[in-house]
């Protein structure tokens, strides 16, 4: 087993604080999934929302593919919604995806939803962690999640992610702003409690993922997501448990390049990039305040090793070899990908990016 190390000396988190590295970090969102033999061996014994709820088997699959692939950085195994159901929301996993039978649509269905304390109505979340951070034994950090305000909001408002143009969330939007602006002010506070309650527990290192930001216009973006993912970011970091620590906060949106001079101002350690535009742009247009994280294709998993490693090297170009690169995909890696090209990136990044 690899020696522990101090945080001082974790690559990842260096990086995140754009301090000198000796190669370019990478870890994938959605490293722990489907696209994994052992973890599929998993499932096959228990539901999503059992393993989500067992922190011995988040654990189990949280390892995995730091032990398959030596990824710089693990991610908790869980699922952004969880949240919306310690808010008392009914949550269902079906086939088609995650769905909120009874979705929000009114003030008085906002005003009925509590800001849950998540060490009573999701221990097995902050339990994962502890048993996480244990089991890592200092290899590799421990990132902890939630979704931002308004990505939560597409779900707990349209009930689901199948239509991807979320109707009723701009209708609340834009019909009921007032409704809409007091349920993204709980989700913030119920998010950055959330994160807290991780950063608590052990997590290392912290991400906002908003997954659907990207349907807004700049202006709406800077409304209805934006102020509210700043929100989170600003009372996390006043928090207590925040200060103590100081942990690195990644803020994720895809479909960012509308939005980059608005997006640099979060407050966020970390942005994350999707696919769709060029690091180079990014870090020219958001500036050297802030670390810069992302951002293969993860379709260029698809490709042929050697075409998959020049991607690699195209992104590791783009970015240049200043400090505040960590390298991921430009959204989660998909369910068909092979695991054997996974390892190629890994260790091409890890081959391409030596200093010195």
């Amino acid at each position: 087993m690899a020696e522990a190390q101090s945080d001082s000396d974790h690559l990842f988190l260096r990086a995140c604080r754009r301090q000198p590295v000796e190669r370019t970090p990478i870890w994938m969102m959605r490293q722990a999934g489907r696209y994994l033999p052992q973890y599929m061996a998993v499932r096959a014994k228990v539901s999503f929302i059992e393993l989500c709820r067992t922190p011995e088997l988040a654990c189990e699959v949280t390892l995995q593919p730091i032990d398959e692939f030596g990824f710089d950085a693990a991610i908790l195994f869980s699922d952004i919604l969880i949240l919306l159901e310690a808010m008392g929301m009914e949550l269902v996993f079906a086939e088609g995806g995650p769905r909120m039978p009874q979705p929000i649509r009114d003030r008085a269905q906002v005003d009925a939803l509590p800001v849950p304390d998540p060490e009573q109505t999701m221990p097995f979340v902050t339990e994962a962690v502890r048993l996480i951070r244990k089991s890592l034994a200092g290899r590799v950090p421990l990132i902890g999640f939630a979704g931002a305000p308004f990505t939560l909001a597409t779900y707990a408002v349209d009930g689901s992610g199948a239509n991807k143009s979320f109707p009723h969330t701009k209708a609340l939007m834009f019909t009921d702003p007032e409704a809409a602006h007091a349920l993204l002010g709980k989700l913030a506070s119920s998010c950055a409690t959330y994160l807290e309650a991780q950063v608590a527990a052990g997590a290392q290192a912290v991400q906002l993922f908003d997954s659907w930001a990207g349907i807004l216009s700049p202006r709406d973006y800077r409304e209805f997501a934006l102020r509210y993912a700043k929100q989170v970011i600003d009372l996390l970091r006043a928090s207590p448990t925040w200060r103590a620590g100081g942990v690195p906060i990644i803020y994720f949106v895809n479909g960012c390049a509308p939005y980059l001079e608005d997006y640099a101002t979060s407050g966020a350690d970390v942005l994350g990039v999707d696919w769709r535009i060029d690091l180079a742009t990014v870090r020219a247009r958001v500036g050297e305040g802030v670390a810069l994280q992302g951002n293969l294709d993860p379709t260029c998993l698809f490709l042929p090793p050697d075409a998959l490693r020049e991607r690699v090297r195209e992104v590791l170009d783009s970015h240049g070899s200043g400090p505040g690169h960590i390298f991921n995909l430009g959204h989660g890696v998909l369910p068909m990908t092979d695991p054997e090209r996974v390892r190629v990136m890994v260790d091409s990044v890890k081959s391409l990016s030596q200093r010195g």
